[in-house]
């Protein structure tokens, strides 16, 4: 069990924005999250948008740093990915 953060890579608001994953449970990956102070609204189905800023925090409390296709493969995996196709029915 895994908290898995990529590369910064996506622009939004002005920054770079990495995704924050678990490997294992959302159960996982929200409490990973209350415990680092990222707040609920940046959840978005099966990941937790995080600002290129925060990667160093998210790290030292135990996030593992992989590439975007790292994540991907191990989301995936996970049985936990949400694809493209789907999210567009659940907006």
């Amino acid at each position: 069990m895994t908290v898995l953060v990529d590369e910064p890579m996506w622009p939004a608001h002005g920054r770079l924005w990495a995704h924050l994953v678990s490997d294992a449970s959302l159960d996982e990956l929200h409490a990973f999250a209350d415990r680092a102070g990222v707040p609920r609204r940046g959840f978005d189905l099966d990941h937790y948008d995080v600002p290129e800023e925060r990667i160093p925090e998210l790290v030292a409390l135990g996030a593992e740093r992989v590439t975007a296709g790292e994540l991907t493969r191990r989301l995936i995996a996970s049985g936990l990915r949400v694809r493209a196709r789907d999210r567009a029915r659940t907006g």
